[in-house]
């Protein structure tokens, strides 16, 4: 498919004009982890493999009823998705206490957290996208308290499909971070998870091999995969045979 007007360009992904009115296409960027700070090199073939999970996971939502953007992948590196208005919001759900929660709240680490928890930052890299409250989503007009009742809805729906298929491959979802966007349909307006899902904007943590105690008889926990990218792939049975690549996560604070 021929290239078109270039959109946006993010750290991990480039938007281009799509082949019909209100489409675009997607291209995966081999670019460091979203999100990480310090910006991290170059990653061969994350795009490759992040253009191929995302698509496992949208096409699940798609198959059980939850809304995306997704409509196909092109080729390696790009997907034809939906044209969305993007909400100004990074909607974090948290089922463990890692990173930042952990710092806040003084949680240790790895603690389960009583139930999923949804959280909101604005989406700004000049202010460290910071945590907001739904009185600011709402005093803004970032998201009516309609809109915020929808989000947690389709949240909490995206994290029950993620948590089943992960932990189906031996991987425990500690947090993941979402991008919403509304659409139109005539005069109707819905929400659907856009941008995408992937290593990137996910926490991992590995639960092989966690019945054997270790060398002092204690308990293991689960940690992060050692390659992220190409295990998740290859454990989802969607692993290109022509990528190899080696890299630690850097997630969700």
């Amino acid at each position: 498919m021929a290239r078109r007007k270039k959109v946006y360009e993010g750290k991990a992904k480039i938007l281009y004009e799509g082949p019909e009115p209100g489409t675009l296409i997607q291209y995966f960027k081999d670019d460091g982890l979203a999100g990480a700070t310090p910006p991290q090199a170059m990653v061969e073939g994350k795009g490759v493999l992040n253009n191929r999970l995302s698509e496992f996971f949208m096409a699940g939502l798609n198959g059980i009823g939850v809304p995306t953007h997704f409509i196909r992948r092109i080729n390696m590196r790009e997907q034809l998705v939906r044209m969305a208005e993007i909400l100004p919001l990074e909607v974090v759900v948290r089922n463990y206490s890692a990173g930042e929660i952990a710092t806040r709240l003084g949680i240790p680490e790895g603690t389960a957290l009583p139930r999923p928890i949804v959280e909101y930052y604005f989406k700004d890299d000049k202010l460290g996208n910071p945590m907001v409250a739904e009185e600011h989503v709402i005093a803004f007009g970032w998201a009516s308290q309609q809109d915020l009742d929808d989000i947690v809805a389709l949240a909490l729906r995206v994290n029950d499909f993620l948590s089943g298929v992960m932990m189906g491959v031996g991987i425990r979802l500690a947090d993941f971070r979402l991008e919403v966007g509304r659409i139109w349909e005539g005069d109707f307006m819905r929400l659907i998870v856009a941008d995408e899902i992937s290593p990137d904007s996910c926490r991992l943590w590995d639960t092989r091999g966690l019945e054997a105690p270790d060398r002092e008889g204690l308990a293991r926990e689960p940690g992060p995969l050692a390659d992220v990218y190409t295990e998740l792939a290859r454990r989802l049975g969607v692993l290109p045979s022509n990528v190899t690549h080696t890299t630690k996560p850097t997630l969700i604070n």
